[in-house]
């Protein structure tokens, strides 16, 4: 081959890549933005009552959905907003609300305070007030109350510990429900006879409402022997304040009979599937058969990763274009607390390791809120040439996997995708794109 039909290959191959890339980058977006307050909150919201209408928004998507209350609800609406630093829109302040940025994912003072006030506000409602409740993913720490003896340094630890287990997100809310003065209903409980309408945007595989931000105003289902039968199962090493209050009945969450629970209305406006719906339509519109597996994996990061490998191997045998596409919240057992890099990246690497590269498979794995795990990356991408360019780059695929240090290895690459805040949650977003018939690009 002379160096001319070289310099072509090479480009055609660049080309292929880069067409790859965009469209990971498509078919991300079309899920993000088919679950954006935008898109899901106007045909739900109620209209203004005789009494007052009091919000409160709490999580990732706070400021986002109550900008859409305000301009829809019509009369005067006035509340809280709670959500993650940098989470806040540009724009005009909301006047009428108290806004209040907390820790995540761990709970930090503002988190405190956040709770105190949405407690204050529920205790002063009547019978003639409608407490509108505006819930997304990453209430669970925004937004923190602990039960009486337990410490903020206390319940901090536990979450981190929880966080770093490997439970999944029910396991870890379930815990959190029974040391909290405000989850699992108990804020529900606070506004006693006003009218209580919750509308979420769900985080939660299986889209149970009393898991998303841990169900602030949502009768709960789990028990003060659930939760120790848990931190017991992963070995959480509990300070005694903790332990003495899973070990209190005083702990256990409200009845779904009890005044503010009876009657409240709770609607999920948008979730996992509805993302993975839209990408599902956008690949098929752009001549992919599409794989779908489902908006509830929760097994662990990287061996889901290898699984999929495996699975868009054997369907690359046909040479059809395909797409497998899948949600879910995966998670990560943590062994290394210095290491960078959330459930996305690590199921990418370990994508990446047993696909060897692999021709004509391109991934992409990312967080609908824009952030996998604490980082400033919403995920990143694999190619067929992550591993090659990665041997170059003197990075080692299975010491980062082995590290939890799967931020550095894309970093690395140039492979992360960076968005900000999408100011929306449903979770992970997966997609692979199997075109073997599109050249054999990598392998």
């Amino acid at each position: 081959m002379s160096d001319l039909e070289l310099k072509r290959a090479k480009s055609g191959v660049d080309e292929r890549s880069l067409t790859s890339r965009a469209t990971l980058l498509d078919l991300f977006s079309t899920a993000v933005d088919a679950v954006s307050a935008r898109v899901a909150m106007p045909r739900h919201l109620p209209v203004a009552s005789r009494g007052r209408t009091v919000l409160l928004a709490v999580g990732k998507a706070a400021d986002a959905m109550t900008r859409i209350a305000v301009e829809r609800i019509g009369g005067p609406v006035s509340g809280l907003v709670v959500t993650r630093y940098g989470h806040l829109e540009a724009g005009p302040v909301l006047a009428e609300f108290d806004v209040i940025e907390a820790g995540h994912p761990v709970p930090d003072a503002n988190s405190l305070r956040a709770a105190q006030r949405a407690l204050d506000i529920a205790t002063g409602l009547t019978a003639h007030d409608h407490l509108l409740v505006l819930l997304s993913g990453g209430g669970s720490a925004l937004m923190a109350a602990p039960t009486a003896g337990v410490s903020l340094e206390d319940k901090q630890a536990v979450t981190r510990a929880l966080l770093q287990s490997g439970a999944t997100i029910g396991e870890i809310n379930c815990v959190r429900k029974h040391i909290s003065r405000v989850k699992g209903g108990r804020l529900a409980l606070a506004a006693g006879p006003a009218k209580v309408t919750t509308l979420i945007i769900s985080d939660v595989p299986g889209d149970d409402p009393s898991f998303v931000s841990s169900g602030p105003t949502v009768a709960d289902a789990t028990t003060l022997d659930m939760a120790r039968e848990i931190v017991g199962r992963y070995a959480i090493a509990l300070p005694g304040s903790v332990a003495a209050a899973l070990a209190d009945p005083a702990n256990e969450t409200p009845a779904g009979d009890s005044l503010g629970l009876a009657g409240a209305e709770t609607l999920i406006i948008a979730r996992a599937r509805d993302a993975l719906a839209a990408a599902s339509q956008r690949a098929q519109a752009l001549g992919y058969v599409v794989t779908g597996l489902g908006d509830q994996l929760q097994a662990e990061a990287r061996h889901l990763g290898a699984s999929h490998a495996a699975l868009a191997r054997r369907l690359s045998a046909d040479g059809a274009r395909r797409a497998i596409i899948s949600g879910g919240e995966t998670t990560v057992t943590v062994v290394n607390k210095a290491g960078r890099g959330g459930r996305n990246l690590e199921y990418l690497l370990g994508l990446a390791i047993a696909l060897q590269g692999a021709p004509g498979i391109f991934a992409l794995a990312c967080d609908t809120d824009g952030i996998d795990g604490t980082d400033d990356a919403a995920g990143a991408m694999v190619l067929p040439d992550t591993l090659e360019r990665a041997a170059r780059a003197g990075l080692d695929p299975a010491e980062h996997l082995k590290t939890n240090n799967a931020y550095a290895f894309f970093a690395g690459l140039g492979d992360l995708v960076v968005t900000g805040p999408t100011r929306t949650n449903v979770n992970d977003f997966r997609v692979i794109l199997v075109d073997v018939a599109g050249g054999d690009e990598g392998g």
